[in-house]
């Protein structure tokens, strides 16, 4: 039988960005996929990371750029990007607007897997 989904969970995040998992590890025990919505201010950056998952991104507003060892590529509104597992990637969001997305990991997102560089 289908699972409605009536709310997200909140993942608190430093920075400014919100993070609304529909399906995942907090909201539902999913670990083999995670959806979902992340909200992110102007002039937000992570750190770096080699994740373990892939990652399906795509833009609903704004624009998120994403660095990664042979360059940059600024992902807009109505576009996806695909960060496949092992591969080092940072995400921010330059304009002055800030971005709303989808992210989609597959398997489930989890701070553990994503690997994240060391603040320094």
């Amino acid at each position: 039988m289908p699972e409605l989904i009536s709310q997200p969970s909140r993942i608190p995040v430093p920075g400014g960005k919100v993070i609304e998992e529909f399906v995942g590890v907090v909201n539902t025990a999913t670990h083999m996929a995670s959806v979902a919505r992340m909200k992110s201010p102007p002039g937000w950056s992570e750190p770096g990371q080699t994740p373990e998952f892939d990652e399906f991104t795509l833009v609903l507003r704004g624009r998120l750029r994403v660095e990664h060892r042979g360059g940059v590529l600024d992902v807009g509104a109505g576009q996806a990007v695909i960060a496949r597992k092992g591969e080092w990637i940072r995400y921010s969001t330059p304009d002055p607007e800030g971005a709303e997305y989808v992210a989609v990991c597959v398997p489930a997102f989890t701070a553990e897997a994503a690997h994240r560089d060391a603040a320094g």
